[in-house]
């Protein structure tokens, strides 16, 4: 990251100082083709003399000479003053601090790769990231309000952060899309979320799009610009709500399960991208027989996109399947560590 994009932040102090140069050069050249000063003793003398310091001349001067002090003791008063207050001022206001934790920030996201964004900071996405810390994802978020931008940066320096327009190219961009694995579009406004989601199926092609929508005519459009999935919070929220008056037990049940990463229960999807050869057709019973991890295989969806619920013992894995497995975080870790995945 090149220091330049951070002029803003050091405008006035880059001012003072080009100021104080220009005056010291001009002051030096002054007294060299006045006075016939040595360049050293031009220098000593500018900086003495707009510093206002009152130490004595370094030679007698002409009246030529005396007429350019004058001159540029008026013309420059105050301005070591004003470069040394600016200095200051921004060392006990902090700005510089937000300099260089946007320049780690910024360094960070070069290097991110397969990780998330998080469009909005407020109540649905920082449920998103808390899942997604729950799950030990990469992720970086972006939000227009400097002020929580700077407030979350203090508060919590685990939380990847850019203060930016999620519907500009240029903020995508800088958070990494083209690298991203997926994003999550939780903007209040259902018309900036489409934006997001149109920007960032042109910029990467292969992106998980996910989005949230206020009105249920949005859903529609949503998708045909490019989301993958899109969620209504009211809707959801709703539904949730009836069913713990029908089904409470069930609910609560399913509340447990879905804290991933946090609880002693745990529901996981197991996805083989590049499964190993040798447990290619390798059936379902085969694994929970020969390997006792503990874990169950509660769903399967195929490589054509067919989602199976409690398959059959005698479901097959093959490359680009998936596996919805329920057990404990060991248990799961075991699985894992059989079938050669990463976490």
């Amino acid at each position: 990251m090149s220091i330049l994009p951070q002029f803003k932040y050091f405008k006035e102090i880059y001012y003072a100082l080009l100021f104080l140069v220009v005056v010291l050069f001009g002051g030096t050249l002054g007294y060299v083709y006045i006075e016939d000063y040595s360049v050293m003793d031009a220098f000593y003398m500018t900086v003495i003399t707009v510093s206002t310091v009152g130490f004595g001349e370094v030679e007698m001067l002409s009246d030529v000479g005396r007429l350019f002090t004058s001159f540029l003791i008026i013309s420059t008063f105050g301005t070591f003053a004003y470069t040394f207050s600016n200095v200051t001022r921004y060392i006990i206001s902090g700005k510089y601090r937000i300099y260089f934790k946007n320049y780690k920030v910024m360094n960070e996201l070069e290097l991110l790769s397969g990780h998330v964004i998080v469009c909005g900071y407020g109540r649905n996405g920082k449920q998103a990231i808390k899942s997604l810390r729950a799950h030990k994802e990469q992720f970086v978020v972006i939000e227009s309000d400097g002020d929580l931008v700077t407030q979350v940066q203090d508060t919590d320096e685990e939380i990847l952060i850019i203060a930016g327009d999620a519907t500009d190219d240029s903020i995508l961009i800088k958070a990494g899309v083209q690298r991203a694995k997926a994003i999550i579009a939780t903007l209040p406004k259902d018309a900036d979320n489409l934006f997001v989601v149109l920007s960032s199926r042109e910029l990467n092609k292969r992106l998980n799009i996910i989005s949230r929508a206020s009105d249920d005519r949005s859903e529609h459009k949503l998708k045909i610009a490019g989301a993958n999935n899109v969620i209504l919070p009211d809707s959801v929220g709703g539904s949730h709500m009836a069913m713990l008056v029908m089904t409470p037990d069930l609910m609560e049940f399913l509340d447990h399960i879905s804290l991933t990463g946090m609880d002693e229960s745990t529901l996981v999807e197991i996805r083989f991208n590049n499964l190993p050869a040798d447990f290619e057709h390798k059936s379902i019973i085969e694994i929970e027989k020969r390997y006792q991890t503990g874990a169950r295989i509660i769903g399967f969806k195929t490589p054509e996109n067919e989602i199976i619920v409690n398959p059959s013992s005698e479901t097959e894995l093959v490359p680009k399947s998936k596996l919805f497995v329920l057990g404990n975080p060991d248990q799961i870790k075991r699985l894992k560590s059989v079938l050669h995945i990463d976490d």
